[in-house]
């Protein structure tokens, strides 16, 4: 089984899946990595969910677990990011005092709105405008920030669409998406290949197989297996079809990180 290198807990207020219940899933299913990758967004427009976390009571329990399953499991002690325009000085910051293995940069709200709210989101706009200016607003964060090893499931907003991925192409968002995958690949930075589209049911991953496919033309080479699981039971979900379709764009490895510096694996 791949390694999954996105994951979450009861540390992030969108799961109630106890750390071990990870660790557990992953050894039984034969990983040989999982790198837990709790949410850190601040000023997330919600009123239930703040997605913070105590970073010293993270490291102190993720690591009591790393020497606990060290014999079975490598522990990756990761964290996804919330990447907004205004957040260039408290997201580096906090990125730069904890030691963390991986960080994921996602963007997860565009114009303060989160695509999950899609009354709000695509009110007033039509559904490729709505996808445009969140594009436009995830190169924004990745040409801004640094703090982060890959970009987090790049067409996230898909997901919610009134059509969701129907009228979503590389034709109509190609100068954009490009755009983005240059962004990346010219920073040293990586793009994940997330199984959660799969789990939601739009039938490929995020990104969709063309966008992985320019990006390996372009010279993409850092690439990350997630699931986005909130519970064991999403954990490497979807693994060896995401293997498969990637093995066919041409990619061989893939890469997990320790210490923020990837090492390869073949797929």
């Amino acid at each position: 089984m791949y390694s999954d290198s996105h994951c979450h807990t009861s540390f992030s207020s969108d799961s109630d899946t106890s750390p071990r219940s990870q660790l557990e899933r992953a050894v039984t299913l034969g990983m040989r990595y999982l790198t837990i990758t709790d949410h850190y967004d601040p000023d997330f427009p919600s009123e239930e969910l703040d997605f913070l976390f105590d970073a010293d009571e993270y490291f102190l329990q993720m690591s009591a677990l790393r020497e606990e399953y060290a014999d079975r499991l490598n522990l990756g002690l990761g964290v996804e990011l919330g990447l907004q325009p205004h957040l260039t000085k408290e997201l580096p910051a906090f990125a730069a005092v904890h030691p963390f293995d991986f960080i994921i940069g996602s963007t997860h709200v565009s114009r303060h709105l989160d695509p999950y709210e899609a009354d709000l989101f695509f009110r007033g706009l039509s559904e490729e405008e709505a996808y445009r200016l969140y594009f436009e607003e995830e190169l924004d964060n990745l040409k801004r920030f640094d703090c982060y090893d890959v970009a987090g499931h790049l067409d996230y907003v898909v997901r919610y669409g009134p059509t969701r991925n129907a009228g979503y192409t590389w034709e109509r968002y190609g100068d954009v998406l490009e755009e983005i995958l240059r962004t990346v690949i010219d920073k040293g930075k990586g793009i994940e290949c997330n199984t959660a589209g799969l789990n939601a049911g739009l039938g490929v991953p995020h990104p969709m197989p063309k966008v992985l496919r320019r990006y390996r033309e372009l010279g993409g080479e850092i690439l990350t297996l997630g699931s986005d699981a909130h519970t064991p039971e999403l954990l490497g979900a979807h693994f060896t079809q995401a293997g498969e379709l990637l093995k066919s764009l041409g990619f061989r490895y893939y890469a997990v990180f320790q210490e923020r510096k990837p090492t390869f694996y073949p797929l």
